[in-house]
């Protein structure tokens, strides 16, 4: 027996609402479990960025700044 036949002897709401809202109770805290991972190891990413174009950033100005030096 084939999930499609079980299914279709069912009516729509069992498919579309009963079937969803049982697996957000059983699967619910994974599902926010791994967003919640995601969404921080992309803030994590983002910041990562950012602190490496700073330090990028206040080294050329630095470097730029200072008078070169004589070599001889």
């Amino acid at each position: 027996m084939a999930v499609k036949e079980i299914f279709d002897g069912l009516p729509w709401w069992v498919k579309w609402v009963a079937v969803p809202v049982l697996a957000l109770i059983m699967f619910g805290g994974l599902i926010m479990n791994v967003i919640g991972f995601l969404v921080g190891l992309l803030f994590k990413v983002l910041v990562f960025a950012a602190l490496v174009a700073g330090l990028v950033y206040v080294v050329r100005k630095f470097t730029a700044s200072s008078p070169p030096r004589g070599d001889g």
